[in-house]
C-alpha cells in the first residue's frame, strides 16, 4: 500500500490528543531570597536577576535601598529622603524616585546612578500612591493621593515634570507600567476599590477592560501591551492574584505563595520580582519570582491535519462558523447612525461621518478611532456628512461621496494618514448610499443615489477617480464586501429592499447567488469569496422599516445564515476590510442609542476526515 507521504511528499503529524483553540497563559511563583529589611509601599526597578528595592515603611518611613542578584539582597546607600508610597521609574543602575509621603506628602525626586542617590527637581503636585513608570530620563507620574485624589499626570524629561493631560479617574494604590508614551494603569481606590484600566499613548488616556479582580495596593511588572498585575487587597481581604494583560483584557494566571499588598515590583510580564510586603501577620521581608509556564498542549491552525492515534481518526482543523457569535465591545464616543467604516482587523478600525438626528438632520464630521478595546475621538472630516462611503484602514482611510448640507449629495473625497484629513479629487458622480471597498490607493466605488438610483461604478488610483462598468442593476444603500479594488460584492440594498449580489471581477459585474433575506442598509466584511453581511433594515416594519439583526456568510457559492447580532440595528459601520469571515466589527447605526460595537468571532473546530 502507498504511504500518504509518497504520494503527498509530506507526513501527517501524530498526536495523542486533539489540538486546543487556546492553551491560555498561565505561570508560577516560586521562593527567591529575603530583603535584608521587612517593609511594605517600597518601590523597585531592574529585571528578576538585577533588581533595586527602595524606601517604604518598617512602620516608620525609611529610605533602605537594596541590590536583587537573582539570590540574594545587599543593603546599599538610602534615598536622600525616606519615604513610602513613592513612584518609581528606570533600571538597576539608572533609578529615578519621585514623591510618596514622610509624611506629609512629597514631591522629592532623587536619581539613583548604580551606587548613590542625588535630588533633583520635585514634582509640581506632591503626592503619594501614585503610579510612575518610563526611565530615569523620561517617566510619567499619574494620577495619587494629595490630601485627596487627584487626576494630575506630569511627564519628566531627564530635567523637569510637566504637567500634561490627566487621567480619566482620580485614583490612589495603583498598578502600572509603560513609557511616556504607551502607557497603562490600573486597579486603585476611589476611595471605592476599582479593577478599572487606563491606557496613555503619549497624549491623552482612554478607559479599557477592567481588571476581573477590583483591588488596590497592587503592583505591575511589564509594558503596556504586555504586563502582570499582582497582590494587592480586595474590600475584604489582602490577596495574591496575578492577572495579565495582553493589551485588550486581563486573565487570570497565577497567586503568590504568601498573599500579601504594597510589595516591590522588577521585571516583565514573564520574569517578573515582588518583594517584601505586608499581610494580616504583619510586614514581611518574603521575595517571590515568577515565570511564565510554557504551554505543553498544541494550538489550533487552520487547515492543519494530524492523526489521533487515541481515538485513531484523522482529522482536520477548520473554521466553525455555524459556532460563529457577537459579543459586545465599548460603545462609540458620539450617538449617530448613516456613518461609515474602515478598518482591516477586528482591533483596528475608523468610525467617519453620520449623522445625530433626522429632524431636523444634524450632520457631523466626528472621526473615531478604534483600538481593540475602546474608541478615541480623532480629527474630523473637513465635510460633515452621511450615507458616505469609506476604503482603507485606520491609519490609511478615503471617504467619498454622502449627503452633505442643505440636503444635496457630494462628490468630495478626503484622505486620511492617520491623524488628519485632507480633499482630494471628488467623485465623478456625486452621490449617497453608495457602496465602497479597497485599500486607500486602489478604492472601488459604486452604486448609490443621485438622488435617483444609479448603477455607476468608480475606480481610485490614488489621485483620481476613473469611471468603469456599471452594476446590473442600479441601486443604493448595498453591503460591500471586498477587500481589493479587482473583487468585490454589491449584496442587496435598494428600498424596497432586494436580495439581488452582484459581482465585480475588475472589469464587469455579474449577478450570483441571492442572499436569504433581503434587506437595505446592512453592512458586510471580509472578501468576495469568504464574507459576511450583517444588521440592516425590512421594509415594510416599525418604523417604517423593521431593524435586523440577521448575519449571513458568504463561501463563494451560497449565503447562510447565522447567529445574529445582540442588537438589531442597520444605518453602521463595519470593520469592512477584514480579509476572511473569522472575524468581524459593527458599529453605531439605528435603533437608538446609536452607540453599539459588536465583535464577531468564528472558532476553529477539528473535524474528522472520513472516506468518501
Amino acid at each position: 500500500m502507498a504511504k500518504y507521504s509518497d504520494i503527498k511528499g509530506f507526513t501527517v503529524q501524530t498526536l495523542s490528543t486533539d489540538t486546543v483553540s487556546n492553551t491560555g497563559a498561565t505561570g508560577a511563583w516560586s521562593s527567591g531570597g529575603n530583603m535584608n529589611t521587612a517593609r511594605y509601599t517600597l518601590a523597585g526597578v531592574g529585571t528578576q536577576t538585577q533588581a533595586l528595592g527602595f524606601g517604604g515603611r518598617t512602620p516608620s518611613y525609611v529610605g533602605n535601598t537594596e541590590q536583587y542578584d537573582g539570590s540574594s539582597w545587599t543593603e546599599t546607600n538610602d534615598l536622600n529622603t525616606g519615604r513610602g508610597y513613592l513612584g518609581a521609574a528606570g533600571t538597576y543602575t539608572a533609578a529615578l524616585a519621585f514623591g510618596g509621603v514622610t509624611p506629609p506628602s512629597s514631591a522629592v525626586t532623587e536619581t539613583w546612578n548604580g551606587s548613590s542617590w542625588t535630588e533633583v527637581n520635585d514634582l509640581n503636585t506632591a503626592r503619594n500612591e501614585h503610579a510612575g513608570f518610563g526611565t530615569q530620563t523620561a517617566a510619567i507620574a499619574a494620577s495619587g493621593y494629595a490630601g485627596g485624589m487627584v487626576a494630575v499626570v506630569e511627564s519628566w524629561n531627564g530635567s523637569a515634570w510637566t504637567e500634561t493631560a490627566d487621567v480619566n479617574t482620580a485614583r490612589g494604590d495603583t498598578g502600572g507600567g509603560g513609557t511616556t508614551t504607551n502607557g497603562i494603569m490600573f486597579g486603585g481606590y476611589t476611595p471605592t476599590i476599582t479593577g478599572a484600566t487606563e491606557v496613555w499613548n503619549g497624549s491623552a488616556w482612554t478607559e479599557t477592560t477592567d481588571l476581573n479582580l477590583a483591588r488596590k495596593a497592587l503592583q505591575g511588572a511589564g509594558i503596556y501591551t504586555s504586563i502582570i498585575g499582582f497582590g494587592g487587597e480586595t474590600a475584604t481581604a489582602v490577596v495574591g492574584s496575578t492577572e495579565s494583560w495582553d493589551g485588550s483584557s486581563w486573565t487570570e494566571i497565577a497567586d503568590f505563595s504568601t498573599v500579601r499588598a504594597e510589595v516591590g515590583p522588577a521585571g516583565t510580564s514573564s520574569l517578573a520580582l515582588a518583594y517584601a510586603g505586608n499581610n494580616a501577620t504583619g510586614i514581611v521581608a518574603i521575595t517571590e519570582e515568577f515565570e511564565i509556564t510554557p504551554p505543553t498542549a498544541q494550538v489550533q491552525v487552520e487547515g492543519q491535519l494530524y492523526f489521533n492515534s487515541t481515538t485513531n481518526t484523522f482529522k482536520e482543523t477548520i473554521l466553525d462558523l455555524g459556532a460563529g457569535s457577537w459579543a459586545s465591545g465599548a460603545n462609540i464616543n458620539t450617538a449617530r447612525e448613516g456613518g461609515n467604516g474602515t478598518g482591516d482587523s477586528a482591533e483596528a478600525a475608523l468610525l467617519v461621518g453620520g449623522y445625530t438626528t433626522s429632524s431636523p438632520t444634524i450632520r457631523v464630521a466626528n472621526t473615531e478611532s478604534w483600538n481593540g478595546s475602546s474608541w478615541t475621538e480623532v480629527n474630523d472630516l473637513n465635510s460633515a456628512r452621511y450615507l458616505l462611503a469609506s476604503s482603507g484602514t485606520n491609519t490609511a482611510s478615503l471617504a467619498y461621496g454622502g449627503n452633505t448640507p442643505p440636503p444635496a449629495v457630494t462628490a468630495v473625497t478626503e484622505s486620511w494618514n492617520g491623524s488628519t484629513w485632507t480633499e482630494v479629487n471628488d467623485l465623478n458622480t456625486a452621490r449617497q448610499s453608495l457602496g465602497g471597498i479597497g485599500p486607500y490607493t486602489s478604492a472601488l466605488a459604486f452604486g448609490g443615489t443621485t438622488p435617483s438610483k444609479t448603477a455607476v461604478t468608480e475606480t481610485w488610483d490614488g489621485s483620481s477617480w476613473t469611471e468603469t462598468s456599471d452594476l446590473n442593476t442600479a441601486r443604493g444603500l448595498q453591503a460591500s464586501v471586498g477587500v481589493t479594488q479587482t473583487a468585490a460584492l454589491s449584496v442587496s440594498g435598494d428600498f424596497p429592499q432586494g436580495n439581488t449580489v452582484e459581482q465585480w471581477d475588475g472589469s464587469s459585474w455579474t449577478e450570483i447567488a441571492e442572499v436569504n433575506t433581503a434587506r437595505y442598509n446592512a453592512s458586510g466584511s471580509g472578501s468576495s469569496t469568504i464574507g459576511l453581511i450583517f444588521g440592516g433594515r425590512i421594509y415594510p416594519g416599525s418604523p417604517p422599516a423593521a431593524y435586523s439583526a440577521l448575519t449571513e456568510s458568504w463561501n463563494g457559492t451560497a449565503w447562510t445564515e447565522r447567529a445574529d447580532l445582540a442588537t438589531a440595528r442597520g444605518d453602521g459601520g463595519s470593520a469592512q476590510n477584514i480579509s476572511n469571515n473569522s472575524k468581524g466589527l459593527y458599529f453605531s447605526g439605528s435603533n437608538p442609542p446609536y452607540v453599539y460595537t459588536e465583535e464577531w468571532t468564528a472558532p476553529l473546530a477539528n473535524k474528522t476526515i472520513t472516506a468518501s
